[in-house]
């Protein structure tokens, strides 16, 4: 594979400095870390540079007023809006925005897509997406509804409960994956205020606002449930390698604060960056580092829609590289946060440091990863079935 960004890649990440380098990452209280705080929703003024500055239609196709890129470089912005912590749905709406364009009626991307590159139209979708449950886990059922309408096929009726829904409260549709009960996931559009559709408050380990979405026979017309074969597989994919490029650009970030931290920080006279045991642990985090960005690219490179990419990767499907993409993010961004605390000394725990918000993000992008344990049974059930040599 080819590491090189293309033109327009590199252009979307310097657009992405410009944007987010006005963002203070503790600008917002945090609830889960700050007494009285209250909780608020995502960052509107922020999202509207974003489409002022074409970020939020970057993946759409011309078709819908944007520029066609694939999710490499929706993973170079990711990376960048982890820098500062952005409180923006971005990877929600644009990852689900991806899937409607790719399996989704031509009626319905007509409808939305045009509308979500202006920055009009915001989605979320629940924590779930990230950690691969298989249809049979998901906690939201789908069933088509024969008894009502111009016959079978007219409607769909959701009922189940998803917990952990970011930026529900703000987002006009939340993407709810449900099962059919015959071994296939179906993804659903539900406008936030849809009849039979309840919003439970829940703080996340990060301090932001989430979600439990409680649905109560939702009936939900069936050009709103994208229900092709891999849908939900390949949304789910991109939201997982999407997370890992949000690990990466917050671990990133967190090292050049170690670094600048120790750097200027003396003890017997001497800067205790160039002591070796504090070397030694922040090369450690730095091969961390390069060890999620090497399989971050592989798993993007693998999702992408290019022609030179399909057939290519290996004995094992895209599911295997965004295994391992997911094993070093989760471990990874947990050492690098882990590290930076440690040699921050008092500082790491202060409130009034950033890096306090750093660490509580970083665990809850690990949790919503899921277990490196797990991703490791997942990646020994590929090789048994694709065995290698």
């Amino acid at each position: 594979m080819d590491f090189t960004f293309t033109e327009e890649q590199q252009a979307a990440v310097e657009a992405a400095k410009a944007i987010f380098s006005g963002v203070a990452p503790d600008g917002v209280p945090s609830p889960a870390l700050t007494p009285g705080a209250v909780a608020e929703g995502f960052d509107r003024p922020l999202w509207a540079r974003l489409a002022d500055a074409d970020l939020l239609s970057l993946v759409l196709s011309p078709e819908h007023g944007g520029a066609g890129l694939d999710p490499i470089a929706l993973c170079l912005v990711l990376r960048e809006s982890a820098k500062v912590l952005a409180r923006v749905p971005l990877l929600e709406t644009s990852a689900v925005a991806m899937a409607v364009e790719r399996y989704g009626s031509d009626g319905l991307s007509a409808e939305l897509l045009p509308r979500i590159g202006r920055g009009e139209l915001t989605l979320t979708i629940g924590a779930n997406g990230r950690t691969g449950h298989d249809p049979a886990e998901l906690a939201v059922t789908a069933r088509r509804d024969t008894e009502h309408g111009g016959g079978e096929g007219d409607c769909w009726i959701l009922d189940g409960v998803q917990t952990g829904v970011p930026w529900a409260q703000s987002a006009d549709l939340i993407a709810v994956p449900a099962h059919t009960g015959e071994g296939r996931a179906v993804f659903a559009l539900v406008p936030r205020d849809h009849q039979g559709l309840a919003l439970a408050e829940q703080i996340s380990t990060s301090g932001e606002r989430f979600a439990e979405v409680g649905l109560d026979s939702v009936r939900i017309d069936s050009r709103e449930v994208i229900d092709a074969e891999g849908a939900w597989e390949w949304l789910r994919q991109l939201l997982a390698t999407g997370t890992c490029a949000l690990a990466l650009g917050l671990g990133e970030r967190v090292l050049s604060m170690t670094s600048d931290y120790t750097g200027k920080r003396e003890q017997f006279g001497f800067p205790v960056a160039t002591f070796q045991a504090v070397a030694v642990q922040a090369a450690d985090r730095y091969i961390d580092l390069r060890a999620m960005e090497a399989t971050l690219w592989q798993a993007a490179w693998r999702l992408s829609p290019s022609p030179e990419v399909a057939g290519v990767g290996g004995p094992l499907p895209v599911a295997g590289d965004i295994a391992v993409a997911k094993i070093w993010a989760s471990e990874g961004v947990r050492r690098v946060v882990q590290t930076a605390q440690h040699l921050h000394g008092g500082f790491g725990a202060d409130t009034d440091y950033p890096l306090h918000r750093y660490h509580a993000w970083a665990k809850q992008l690990e949790l919503s990863l899921g277990p490196a344990a797990a991703h490791e049974e997942a990646l020994g059930d590929l090789l048994a079935a694709h065995p290698l040599g």
